[in-house]
């Protein structure tokens, strides 16, 4: 898998090499728009229940998995993949630090 870093470096070369984007659309989020729309199902779903079940906060949702891990008491039981959402969850974090936004705005709920 790509890094963030390199994910972001190509959206952004995508995005000096097109003219224009969408009308008021800011270059942050039309990269942040299409860094969502190349997230896998899984990760979108790790956003959307942060959205739901952690209030919007990765911190909590990386303390379950990471209780659950270690045998400690956790709140949600999320998927057998812990290492991997957290992994994911990392990943998601660092580039919503990065620009400031939160993914819940541009993934869908169902």
């Amino acid at each position: 898998m790509k890094s963030v870093k390199s994910v972001v470096e190509n959206l952004l070369m995508d995005r000096m090499n097109e003219k224009g984007g969408k009308e008021g659309e800011t270059a942050v989020s039309a990269v942040v728009r299409d860094y969502v729309a190349r997230l896998s199902n899984e990760h979108k779903m790790l956003v959307i229940l942060k959205a739901q079940l952690y209030g919007g906060s990765w911190e909590p949702m990386l303390d379950d998995l990471r209780n659950r891990l270690t045998g400690k008491p956790y709140i949600f039981k999320l998927v057998n993949r812990i290492k991997d959402d957290i992994q994911r969850i990392e990943e998601m974090k660092k580039f919503e630090d990065e620009y400031q936004v939160d993914m819940a705005d541009y993934v869908e709920m169902p």
